[in-house]
Parts: structure tokens; C-alpha cells; sequence
């Protein structure tokens, strides 16, 4: 029989940690003196009480090893229960938020995908504007620790390519988890740290530079404002992509030039594709942008470095309407969305480093047709690609787009038109944050949809975070039946 109490101890105890951390929010409302600071105490008491019974109650079960079996249920049962109770200051606080959208709201912030229920964000208190900012930088941090830790472990997705020797531990994933998470942890406050520096320097009020901070550096794209960064269009543009482009390299490799070595970064075969795929846009849509809508230089390369680094890294800000640019832009941002940043950073959707898997396997392929005496074998980084790992991609791949069309038919038979049934549909499962069209586009947001394409879209937010196969492979019945 499978035991479950070493996943609820771990769970009970980053629950408590949630809910300690909403005394910040409570101190910022209560040195504001607006009086919405008993909500995030009662949100705290109870987030931290039921978490602290849960991580006493399963204590009795905690064990040196978990099984690869507990490991699928810690890594989806984190972003299951989290944002649940993350829900509870928008639900009991000035928003006074449904349900749907509490939980809404919750699980975008804390999968980093950037969606918003909310309206008039520059009347709420501001200790539920730095709450959704937090949530969006807790889920980053740790999207980062379950990339490193649980899913190379799971082989999900050819992650197994990316286990790390300077954090073995002899297979025991928690102590792993704990000593990924302090270094990386190190790297991402720092680089936190200089966002906020650089946001305040150009100009930016402190308050909304930390709020932007947060949700820069974990590419999740929650503002204080409706209008997103089109209020702070100009110098913060560019400190936003620089930062973005940041928080879409791995981490580890931070880790590394923080010990002294920058050669891994620089030899990332993943660092220089991403890199490289931005540019390419960036230069494409500016040059598009000057040609035919008549733009000057300056104005189309500031937008386009900014909306194109937004968008491939997943984190959803919006400083224009994109949309009135013409039919190639949007077209591009679409698939743009599908990409990604590297392995192991705090990006979201299909990442760089599948892409590079799959047309290396087509090059291979191609080659053995026109060869077919030949000996082919697709490389990454040099080295001979393993089978399993091509499987693996492969799979996610698939997953990947029946998952989309799955999700944007649910999304159609709830009244959606096509354009936002399918882009609600890419932007959920890819964690992206704005859709197209008028509704839920980068002018608009999702507060005006009904309820059941809410929890569609709540339940893809969820998915597409934890890579897809993670949750599948629970629903599964002999999941369950397994010894």
C-alpha cells in the first residue's frame, strides 16, 4: 500500500511556511493603516495551523528515501494544495473573490502563468498586491527546485538529461531537493535584489519596483497596475528584458559562476539556441514594425525586445496591444508562447532544449532516409542522445498538443469564441499569462469568462506546470494498483 505521510509531511511543512509568510503582506497593510490587515493574520492562522497538524500527523512516516511513486505525488501535490490556501486572502479580503476566481487567481500566481481575474489592481490594498506578487516569486523558486529535483528523477520529458552531479546526494531525493534549493535560492534573491535596484534606479516607485521584481525574476507577470508595464514604458522596458532573459537561463549555472566557473553557462548548448531564437525575433519584429506600420527604430526594437522577451519566457507582461501591429505579429507571439526558455530556469511551456532534441532526431532521420545503409545518431551538446530520452520528448510532445486541443474544445463548448478557446487554451497549458483576441487579450483579462471555462483553464494552469506527464501518469489506475 502506498504511504502517503511522507508527501503530507513535506506538504504540511512548506504550508506552514506559506503561512508565516503572509505576515509580510499583513505588516504592509497594517503600516499602510488601511485596516485590511486581519485578513492575511486569519489567512495565516489558518494556512499554518492546518499545515502544521498535517506535517505532525504523517511525522511518524518520514523516511531517508522517497519512492518514485510518493515523488509523483509531492511534486504534484505542492501546486495541488498551495495555491488553495493562497486563495484565502482573496477570498476573505478586499477582492472578496468567488471561489473560482480566488483559486483562479491563486494557482496563476503561484504556476508563474500570469492570468488575472482582478480589475482596478491600483485600488487594491497593498498588501494583496504584494501577496500576488509573492505567490508568482514562491512559485519560481520552486518550479526551479521540482526541475532539478523531481523531474529528472521522474524521467519526464527527457529531464533526465539534466541531473547534476555538483548536487548528488545518493539518489535521496529530499536532502537533494534541500541542497538545490539553498544554492539556487542564494542566486535568485540576489538576482531578485539587482532587478529591484535596477527598476528603482530608472525610476520606478519602490513599492511597485519590488512588486515587478518579484514577478520578474519569476517570469510571471502579475503588475500592480491594469495596464501592466504600458505604465512604465521606456528605460523599464529594458531593464524588465534584460532581467527576463535571466530568469530564463538555469539556474544551476548561476550556482556555478557564484563558485567560480562561468565555461558551463557559456558552453549551454541551451543558453546559446534561446538566445539566439530571442534576437531573431526581436530583430524580425522590429524590422516588420518599421517597414509597415511606420514605427522609428528606437520605439520598435524597445517594444519588440520587451513583448517578445515577455512572451517566449512565459512571463505575460504587456507595456502595448500587440494585436494592432498586424496579422504577422500576432501570429509569431502565438507560437512564441510555445517555446520557452532552458531547462531549470523559471520558465514555463515546451523549453528550448526539447526543440533542439526533436530536430536533431529529424536531422537524423532525414539522413538515414536518404541513407539507408547508414549509421545516424541525433547528439545534444555533442553527445549521443539516449533512447529513452528521445521517447521521453517525444511523449511530451504529444501530450503536449493533445492536451492543447483537448483543453481548447472543453473551452469551446463552454460558449468561448475559437480564437480565445485556443489561445485560452496555449496560454493556460504553456503558462504564458495574456491570450488573444478582445477578451482575454493582452488589453483584456479573464475576469469576464464564465465559471466552468475558469476551472478548465485552473486545471490546465495546473497541468502545464508540472510538465504534463507528471499528473498524467497519477490518473492513470495502475498508478494506484502498483506495489
Amino acid at each position: 500500500m502506498l504511504d502517503l505521510r511522507p508527501v503530507g509531511y513535506v506538504i504540511g511543512l512548506i504550508l506552514g511556511f506559506l503561512g508565516i509568510t503572509m505576515l509580510i503582506p499583513m505588516l504592509t497593510d497594517l503600516i499602510e493603516g488601511n485596516g485590511h490587515w486581519p485578513v492575511f493574520l486569519e489567512s495565516a492562522l489558518i494556512t499554518t495551523i492546518t499545515g502544521g497538524f498535517v506535517a505532525l500527523a504523517c511525522a511518524n512516516g518520514v523516511t531517508a528515501k522517497v519512492t518514485i511513486r510518493q515523488t509523483f505525488l509531492l511534486a504534484s501535490g505542492i501546486w495541488l494544495v498551495l495555491p488553495l490556501f493562497g486563495a484565502l486572502p482573496f477570498a476573505l479580503g478586499a477582492t472578496q473573490a468567488r471561489a473560482v476566481d480566488a483559486v483562479f487567481e491563486s494557482m496563476s500566481g503561484l504556476t508563474t502563468t500570469g492570468s488575472t481575474v482582478f480589475t482596478g489592481l491600483e485600488f487594491l490594498p497593498r498588501g494583496l498586491l504584494l501577496w500576488r506578487s509573492m505567490l508568482q516569486w514562491f512559485g519560481g523558486i520552486g518550479i526551479i527546485v521540482v526541475a532539478m529535483t523531481f523531474l529528472p528523477e521522474l524521467r519526464i520529458g527527457g529531464m533526465q538529461m539534466f541531473r547534476s552531479e555538483a548536487f548528488d546526494t545518493d539518489g535521496k531525493v529530499l536532502p537533494r531537493a534541500a541542497q538545490i534549493a539553498a544554492r539556487i535560492s542564494a542566486a535568485y534573491l540576489a538576482l531578485t535584489a539587482a532587478c529591484y535596484a535596477c527598476y528603482v534606479f530608472v525610476g520606478m516607485p519602490p513599492f511597485d519596483a519590488l512588486n515587478h521584481a518579484l514577478t520578474t525574476m519569476s517570469t510571471g507577470g502579475f503588475s500592480t497596475w491594469d495596464a501592466s508595464f504600458g505604465t512604465y514604458q521606456g528605460a523599464a522596458e529594458y531593464v524588465a528584458s534584460v532581467f527576463m532573459v535571466l530568469a530564463s537561463l538555469p539556474f544551476v549555472r548561476y550556482v556555478q559562476i557564484i563558485a567560480g566557473t562561468a565555461r558551463p553557462l557559456l558552453r549551454d548548448p541551451q543558453v546559446r539556441s534561446f538566445l539566439m531564437v530571442v534576437a531573431t525575433l526581436v530583430v524580425t519584429i522590429a524590422l516588420y514594425r518599421v517597414t509597415v506600420n511606420g514605427d522609428h527604430m528606437e520605439h520598435s526594437f524597445r517594444e519588440a525586445l520587451f513583448n517578445v522577451t515577455s512572451i517566449i519566457t512565459g512571463t505575460g507582461y504587456a507595456s502595448v496591444d500587440y494585436q494592432l501591429w498586424g496579422s504577422l505579429p500576432v501570429v509569431l507571439f502565438f507560437f512564441v508562447g510555445l517555446i520557452g526558455g532552458c531547462a531549470g530556469s523559471t520558465c514555463c511551456s515546451v523549453k528550448i532544449f526539447r526543440y533542439q532534441i526533436l530536430f536533431a532526431s529529424i536531422g537524423s532521420q532525414i539522413r538515414r532516409i536518404h541513407s539507408p545503409h547508414g549509421i545516424f545518431t541525433p547528439r545534444y551538446a555533442g553527445a549521443p542522445i539516449a533512447t529513452e530520452t528521445l521517447l521521453s520528448v517525444m511523449a511530451f510532445f504529444t501530450a503536449f498538443v493533445v492536451s492543447l486541443g483537448v483543453v481548447a474544445v472543453l473551452l469551446g463548448t463552454t460558449g468561448l469564441d475559437s480564437v480565445t478557446a485556443i489561445s485560452g487554451a496555449a496560454t493556460a497549458i504553456a503558462n504564458i499569462g495574456p491570450g488573444l483576441g478582445d477578451i482575454i487579450g493582452p488589453a483584456g483579462n479573464f475576469q469576464s469568462l464564465n465559471d466552468p471555462a475558469k476551472w478548465i483553464l485552473t486545471a490546465a494552469m495546473f497541468v502545464g506546470r508540472l510538465e504534463l506527464m507528471v499528473v498524467f501518469v497519477i490518473l492513470t489506475p495502475r498508478f494506484w494498483r502498483s506495489a
